[in-house]
């Protein structure tokens, strides 16, 4: 699992959804401290016996230490976890220490990206040649621009350690080899400054076509299985 920022309840319920048992986590991988990533995960781990791992930066900062075990990693060094090779990799967000995912299995490649303010040569090499890709979309400029939020919230969220935009993600897409690609879900789509249809629509212009393996992540809802062949 990566990260958990619900209640240990509300994840059991939307684990459940997918006919998972919480006992069958191998482990919690953080991405950063934030409390929408890092807030459920020390009860989750807890209530099920779980292994947490994180970087030293995001744990120098967690407030609730109080887990079965805490696994550290490097940014730039990869492991594995039941037989999946884990490669961690570092991103611009205003967190300690933060880092996004590959992940690696019988051939196959999963990506995932989020909570970063810009896109860097590294992350676009860790995503190439991905069969599965996760990608953050969360909001569009025009309306972070003229929409409700405080100026220095809408500073941090376009800045340069906030949150990728549209039209960054659909560049990030434009600039990786996505021949591989079988899934690609949109995700952290902002509900005030951003919708569904806008970052679609950037997403395909950048694809040159509409797969029908895009999606859109909920933020209410759990996604099905998605098959990786």
């Amino acid at each position: 699992m990566i990260d958990c920022g619900f209640s240990a309840a509300e994840t059991t319920k939307r684990l459940s959804r997918l006919n998972v048992e919480p006992e069958r986590i191998t482990a919690i991988l953080v991405t950063h401290e934030h409390g929408d990533h890092l807030n459920g995960v020390a009860r989750l781990a807890r209530r099920y016996k779980l292994p947490v791992w994180m970087t030293r930066g995001t744990y120098r900062v967690w407030k609730d230490t109080n887990v079965p075990e805490v696994e550290f990693f490097h940014a730039h060094e990869s492991f594995e976890i039941a037989g999946i090779r884990v490669s961690p990799y570092p991103v611009p967000h205003d967190a300690c220490e933060p880092c996004q995912f590959v992940f690696e299995y019988n051939g196959r490649r999963i990506g995932v990206l989020s909570d970063v303010g810009t896109v860097t040569p590294h992350i676009c090499e860790q995503l190439n040649q991905c069969h599965a890709l996760l990608l953050e979309c969360n909001h569009d400029p025009e309306m972070l621009r003229t929409g409700p939020y405080a100026p220095a919230l809408k500073a941090r969220v376009a800045g340069p350690l906030g949150h990728l935009s549209n039209q960054q993600s659909a560049e990030l897409i434009g600039n990786i080899d996505t021949s591989l690609l079988q899934h690609l879900v949109i995700a952290h789509v902002s509900e005030t400054n951003n919708t569904a249809e806008l970052a679609r629509r950037a997403v395909v212009e950048a694809l040159g076509h509409d797969p029908e393996w895009l999606r859109v992540a909920p933020q209410d809802e759990v996604m099905d299985w998605k098959e990786i062949l």
